[in-house]
């Protein structure tokens, strides 16, 4: 189902958006990308530890930086998102098909008992 990187991808991932403020910088910069800067003014908390959330979406690959003279702006890369989205439906199907089965086990019972 999913091998080595792919999982280690996934962990980062799930790690990054384990956190709220992590969540909602990655909400404001899908919707437009801003400077970590504009960034920073929105939360309760120096400028460095943004640069640090910013840098854990950078390495799960949801956030993108690029360099707009002095500043840095933040955009939003929904290709990890999408990954992540497949790996959660496939365990989703192995959950559907677990369940199918358990429901095929019971009506045998319950077609053995009324036998």
């Amino acid at each position: 189902m999913v091998v080595g990187s792919e999982i280690e991808a996934a962990d980062r991932v799930f790690h990054a958006l384990a956190d709220a403020t992590r969540r909602d910088i990655l909400t404001r910069v899908i919707r437009s990308g801003q400077s970590v800067s504009e960034l920073a003014r929105q939360y309760p908390m120096s400028f460095a530890a943004v640069q640090k959330h910013v840098a854990v979406l950078e390495r799960a690959a949801l956030v993108s930086k690029v360099r707009r003279g002095r500043e840095q702006i933040v955009h939003g890369e929904v290709t990890a998102l999408r990954r992540v989205a497949l790996l959660l439906d496939a365990y989703e199907e192995v959950w559907r098909h677990r369940a199918d089965r358990i429901a095929d086990i019971l009506e045998e019972n319950d077609s053995a008992e009324n036998q």
